[in-house]
């Protein structure tokens, strides 16, 4: 690298680390509407940082428990699988419908219909991310994508033999009525599979102000109007009027918190990725990195939880 390359990096890097925390301080994303949600999903995906980054899975990787060191990417796929075998979706025939709730660019879609043979609808509030989960997705794979908002399935009653969501939740500003359309969709003697990230329930402690202030982040940075905790979800499920079998919780914590840090380190083992996107990328990729950072400290220090839920969709009487 020529000297002056090297002057241009020795300056221009405190300049864009500097540009992205104050942006990341003075500009958020919070929750208005599902169209504020759909915007911040668009706008994540047309600028194609993630995508370049993480690859075709926007959610957090499995790393076994304990974790050990896996490739950012494949421990996202690894996800997927562990999700599938917990929740007994490997034991179902090819062919079986399933719908997925936030389906992203379609790539956990993608593995549930070339890996176990499923049929798969994708569903997500963006257009951006319909677009290009279709895009990505092979001629000839049964796997196929529509936008609508999970609050308002446009879907017929127990039309699905499982129904996945991974990560949706905490942009659903009615947790109950998200737990409601999940399970009416759902087929009678089908399979419900939900993983998402959970606040502490306040049974367990009430936040103090430092848990305030990261809280507060957490929401308004990334488009969130509310947590839901495990014990709080897990009684959503209960109340809901299409529910009567045993609900079954987990908590992924441990095995999904490497993610967080791998978040960030991964522009540095891709530079490239991020590089050949041009100087706005970089500042993107900047300003996302303290919201990623505060994510990692509220999961390790219990402040939020990985919750996995699954039960079994019982015969109306």
């Amino acid at each position: 690298m020529s000297s002056s390359a090297v002057l241009g990096l020795v300056i221009g890097l405190p300049v864009a680390v500097a540009a992205g925390v104050l942006l990341w301080a003075k500009r958020n994303r919070a929750y208005h509407s599902s169209e504020s949600v759909a915007a911040a999903y668009d706008a994540w995906t047309e600028d194609r940082l993630l995508e370049n980054l993480w690859g075709e899975h926007v959610h957090l990787g499995h790393y076994g428990d304990p974790p050990r060191q896996r490739d950012f990417r494949e421990a996202k796929a690894d996800f997927v699988h562990a999700l599938v075998h917990w929740s007994g979706l490997d034991r179902l025939s090819p062919g079986t419908k399933i719908l997925d709730v936030g389906c992203g660019i379609g790539g956990s879609a993608r593995i549930l219909a070339r890996d176990y043979g499923f049929d798969v609808l994708g569903i997500s509030i963006s257009p951006a991310q319909v677009a290009r989960a279709t895009a990505l997705t092979p001629a000839g794979l049964s796997c196929r994508f529509a936008v609508m908002d999970a609050l308002d399935l446009q879907l017929a009653d127990q039309q699905f033999d499982a129904v996945w969501s991974v990560e949706a939740g905490p942009h659903m500003p009615d947790k109950q009525r998200y737990a409601d359309e999940l399970l009416r969709v759902l087929k009678p003697g089908g399979t419900l599979a939900v993983a998402d990230w959970n606040r502490r329930d306040p049974s367990d402690g009430e936040m103090n102000r430092r848990e305030r202030w990261v809280m507060h982040q957490l929401l308004t940075q990334w488009a969130h109007p509310e947590f839901s905790s495990i014990k709080g979800f897990h009684r959503n499920l209960e109340a809901s009027p299409h529910q009567r079998g045993t609900i079954e919780v987990g908590d992924w914590t441990r095995a999904t918190l490497p993610s967080w840090i791998d978040s960030v380190v991964e522009g540095l083992r891709r530079p490239g990725a991020v590089l050949g996107l041009g100087p706005s990328a970089v500042l993107q990729g900047l300003r996302e990195t303290p919201t990623l950072l505060l994510m990692h400290w509220a999961f390790a220090t219990g402040l939020m939880q990985f919750g996995v839920f699954r039960t079994t969709r019982q015969q109306e009487p």
